[in-house]
């Protein structure tokens, strides 16, 4: 039995939030492993210069290489298509049902919950835990989620330093030919830099 965190997203591309938000959950909510699952379209209108899939889910294991805390899912990019977090987590429980699953939101992700594609299904299949940011308050979400659905356990919340850091503003960095080191991780930079991703 393993405590396993899932943190979903387009990761185009994966930046050190996205490294900090997976760290402090496994540290605050006692979480063996985290791993980082990519969808396979993003979902936001903002990612035009997408390298695909595959190479997204390369980055992201350039981006959590040697911390063994970290790692990869590659389950919504290998099965394609519109990615769906129950699909992702009914698949990741039958491969192992013993393991507790986590799945991890920012606060304003949690808010919109109740428009998921089956969101009591994704509450019975994991714990949902949320990071606490600015602009959406820990009360706001809990009253939000208690009301929505009153038989659900309730959210576990953990603090996420503020990084105003976001994946459009590394895109556009690099579109403008400005530095991206210290946005992401050394090896996910000399990739984008290497294949001229993002240009």
């Amino acid at each position: 039995m393993a405590r396993i965190g899932i943190l979903g997203g387009s990761f185009n591309p994966p930046h050190l939030a996205h490294l900090v938000c997976a760290s402090e959950a496994a540290a605050q909510l006692d979480l063996e492993r985290v791993l980082l699952t990519p969808v396979a379209a993003p979902p936001h209108k903002d990612a035009e210069r997408d390298p695909g899939p595959h190479k997204r889910l390369q980055l992201c294991r350039l981006a959590v290489g040697g911390d063994e805390r970290l790692g990869v899912c590659d389950l919504e990019v290998l099965r394609g298509g519109p990615s769906y977090t129950v699909d992702t987590l009914r698949e990741l429980h039958a491969r192992t049902p013993e393991d507790h699953l986590t799945f991890i939101v920012g606060g304003d992700i949690a808010l919109g919950l109740p428009t998921w594609h089956e969101p009591e299904a994704v509450l019975g299949l994991a714990r949902l835990a949320v990071a606490e940011r600015s602009g959406a308050a820990r009360k706001d979400v809990a009253q939000r989620l208690a009301e929505g659905f009153p038989d659900a356990p309730p959210a576990a919340f953990f603090e996420m330093p503020r990084l105003d850091i976001s994946s459009s503003q590394i895109r556009r960095r690099i579109a403008e030919g400005r530095p991206i080191r210290y946005l992401v991780p050394d090896l996910v930079a000399e990739q984008i830099a290497r294949e001229r991703l993002y240009r």
